[in-house]
């Protein structure tokens, strides 16, 4: 086993919930989880009604393979069932909107398009807690949640941020846009440049998946979509790289 590999698992202990009558009880009790991972192919009645009580709350519920299970698995008996816990509880769209007008400022809102990485997703909080976002959205499911890795990557600003997760990214978007916000998408082949674009007023921030950037629905749901000055031989930057310098831009535009 590798040190990342080790390292990864200690950056699980703290928010792992393992065994069927751990988790029914933390189900019980309300604890913030993030997500369920169930073994793929168990037809068990108990781990049936773990993910029947699960998804009533609206949480997300992953079939996984026993080999995932036993990687995350703290004491190496898991009964087929671990929990991701939520280091806080997410909030709705409506109370980021509220929030910027709390501050008589234009809502600046930071939208996630499936960002599976939990340090990349850190990172992204982190800035937009630096740059006086309102709110960070992220989707259900393909995407990191709320855990202790990504707290840790934010160096705590996950505690401070506003963060909502939604079922659809692209309903969210329309939710914004009837809050009056325009939608700025981050794409190589945006046809406005970031220089010279107005990005003073009410706007969402969307910042693609490290792999292939926005889905072609969330693109769709943009108004404006931004490209950033290269100068080398490549023609990207990571995610969360991307995402800083965006964001900076807005900040450096509302602070005139």
């Amino acid at each position: 086993m590798d040190n990342n590999t080790i390292n990864h698992k200690e950056e699980y202990k703290n928010e792992i919930i393992e065994g069927r009558n751990a988790v029914i009880e933390a189900l019980r009790a309300g604890r913030n989880i993030d997500k369920i991972f169930i073994a793929k192919g168990d037809v068990d009645k108990t781990l049936g009604h773990i993910a029947s009580k699960a998804r009533d709350k609206g949480i997300v519920v992953v079939e996984a393979d026993r080999r995932k299970l036993d990687f995350m698995s703290q004491t190496k008996a898991h009964q087929g069932v671990v929990a991701l816990a939520a280091v806080r509880d997410y909030c709705e769209i409506a109370d980021i909107i509220a929030l910027a007008r709390e501050r008589e400022e234009h809502p600046f809102v930071i939208v996630c398009d499936e960002i599976s990485d939990p340090h990349n997703l850190g990172a992204i909080i982190r800035t937009a807690e630096c740059v006086g976002a309102h709110g960070v959205i992220i989707p259900k499911r393909r995407s990191a949640g709320l855990t202790t890795i990504v707290d840790k990557a934010s160096a705590g600003a996950a505690e401070h941020m506003l963060i909502s997760r939604v079922p659809n990214i692209s309903a969210a978007l329309k939710e914004l846009k009837e809050e009056g916000l325009w939608v700025y998408g981050t794409a190589a082949d945006g046809n406005n440049g970031l220089w010279s674009t107005d990005l003073s007023g009410p706007i969402a921030l969307v910042i693609g998946s490290e792999g292939d950037g926005m889905g072609r629905l969330v693109k769709e749901h943009c108004d404006f979509i931004l490209s950033l000055p290269m100068k080398g031989r490549l023609n990207s930057l990571n995610a969360s790289a991307a995402a800083a310098v965006t964001m900076y831009e807005v900040l450096r535009q509302r602070s005139k």
